[in-house]
């Protein structure tokens, strides 16, 4: 009985042990940041500034004409610019960053990327406390410039910034996507444009741009060169469409929800008419605003901040002068399954301030980046591409109302097809959504594009789609981008699921827990030993 009792208590012991180590594994909080009480004007701060400007020489002026008149309003802080052109550059940085302890101050970049950010312990700073600080957060009566009050922020937006509940960046430019059509080509094919565009149009009018003579020749472009349909990003393209179905994708915790049978549903329809000619990828056959310029393309989806590259007068478009075509461009909302309830994705970078030792510079930070939200640099950048300002006092500021009432007045900074693009998302802020945020959010949304570029490709090489293949897609993409170490263990902030220890963890908890087992023996022993002694001292 004795040593039954033994057993069980060692046993005990060494669950406890081991449950309570193994429930440190992968779980790090962000401490709350205290903002201080005053900011020395007379102490000089260097802050660094990570920035994509998409090599756009007007957005790199917007900062440097932003930087220069900040440190005009607060002499004592720098702020050096590091410019990039890729998000995942940025990403890529940040995280080798992370590890030496040599973060930027403040940076541009994506809720998905901040949710890994966040795994780090003390990374990037909670802003909800300088947010609502009296003297430097937003309205504050410290600072030395107008910025948006808190109401006056569009709350959609401030709301995609959240993660666990707490504020972890600021929206700075937000964009959706849109559906950029050959008005031109689409009457040549007989079609009249609906005020309601739905998929079944565009697969339908795709499959008829895709036809052609026996000589090659497509009826409706009279070229040997036509892809009716082509979708920037493919990513997007899925999620959108899960969501427009109510389809399931993932939870705010973290689950991955997205292979599922619409999933595969929608991968045959891209096989269906990606075998057909009708449809495309920027991954496989390159920039969807390149073949719709030359003629070459019915339907082009891409960001409303990518205006500026569609349309015969494009401005930043990239293909020689000869090979452009003459067409009427028409600019909608991305095609829909259910058109009285319209969905699209809310995009767009935010900003980010990285923790540091001292809290003053931290808030210097802070005033710079508060600073983005003014109305000169809301809407100064907006005007650049098809992005919209985050702050209801840009939006509604009378200059840049003047500013969209002009457009086609030339083709720069009243390029029509930049503006309508703009009003779009202004008319559909409402519809737009975002997906939930978590450490591993980045690589489900990759994911769910990886899917329609396999069918895609594996179409084009003429292999066989059937649900063998679907079977074999799901594990493998899964694999790829690790998702089954995504799950609920991402719920808070800063939370993370790394997946099953490695096997040296394993081990060292194992030999942790046989030394909790020996001591417990050990005690049990002399406890009964002692007791044995009593009562043969009592007898």
């Amino acid at each position: 009985m004795k040593r039954a009792v033994s057993l069980l208590l060692s046993f005990l012991l060494t669950f406890s042990c081991a449950a309570v180590l193994a429930g440190c594994h992968g779980s790090k909080k962000q401490a709350a940041f205290a903002v201080p009480e005053s900011f020395d004007t007379e102490k000089h701060y260097e802050i660094t500034f990570w920035a994509k400007n998409d090599t756009n020489k007007a957005q790199t002026n917007i900062y440097r004409k932003a930087i220069e008149d900040f440190e005009k309003l607060y002499p004592n802080i720098t702020v050096n610019l590091r410019l990039y052109t890729d998000y995942g550059r940025i990403y890529n940085d940040v995280i080798t960053n992370i590890s030496t302890g040599t973060t930027p101050n403040v940076c541009i970049s994506y809720p998905d990327h901040i949710a890994t950010y966040l795994t780090g312990t003390n990374v990037v700073t909670p802003l909800d406390p300088l947010f609502e600080d009296k003297n430097y957060g937003f309205g504050g009566s410290e600072l030395l410039y107008d910025g948006p009050d808190a109401d006056e922020m569009v709350e959609k937006y401030l709301t995609e910034c959240s993660i666990g509940g707490t504020h972890y960046a600021i929206p700075y430019m937000r964009s959706t996507e849109a559906l950029y059509i050959n008005m031109t080509m689409l009457g040549r094919l007989g079609y009249t444009l609906p005020d309601k565009i739905t998929w079944d149009f565009i697969w339908e009018a795709s499959d008829k741009a895709a036809e052609k003579d026996a000589s090659g020749t497509y009826y409706a472009n009279g070229q040997k060169t036509m892809i009716p349909f082509i979708y920037k990003s493919t990513d997007n393209m899925m999620i959108q469409q899960l969501m427009q179905k109510d389809a399931g994708y993932s939870t705010a915790d973290g689950d991955v929800l997205i292979f599922n049978d619409t999933t595969k549903e929608l991968l045959y329809t891209v096989a269906d008419h990606v075998k057909k000619g009708a449809f495309s990828t920027f991954k496989i056959s390159s920039y969807p605003g390149n073949f719709l310029n030359a003629g070459q393309c019915l339907f082009a989806v891409d960001s409303t901040a990518g205006a500026t590259w569609m349309g015969k007068a494009a401005p930043h478009a990239d293909i020689s002068e000869e090979a452009f075509v003459d067409y009427e461009i028409a600019v909608r909302t991305i095609p829909q399954f259910d058109p009285a309830h319209p969905k699209m994705i809310s995009q767009g970078p935010s900003i980010c301030i990285f923790n540091k030792e001292d809290p003053e510079e931290v808030l210097a930070s802070w005033l710079f980046a508060q600073y983005l939200l003014t109305n000169d640099v809301q809407i100064a950048y907006a005007q650049t591409e098809g992005y919209i300002p985050v702050t209801k006092k840009a939006q509604n500021d009378p200059g840049y109302r003047d500013y969209l009432s002009h457009a086609g007045e030339d083709q720069d900074l009243y390029y029509d097809v930049k503006i309508n693009a703009s009003k779009l998302l202004l008319d559909n802020i409402d519809n737009t959504f975002v997906t939930p945020v978590f450490n591993g959010s980045a690589s489900l949304r990759d994911a769910a594009g990886q899917m329609i570029e396999n069918v895609a490709t594996s179409v084009r090489r003429k292999e066989t789609v059937n649900d063998a293949y679907m079977e074999k897609l799901y594990k493998n993409v899964q694999s790829l981008y690790r998702l089954d170490q995504i799950g609920a263990a991402n719920t808070g902030a800063g939370a993370r699921d790394l997946g099953p220890l490695p096997k040296t963890s394993v081990a060292l908890l194992s030999c942790i827990a046989g030394v909790w087992v020996l001591m417990g023996v050990f005690a049990l022993k002399s406890a009964i030993g002692k007791k044995r002694k009593q009562n043969c001292k009592n007898s």
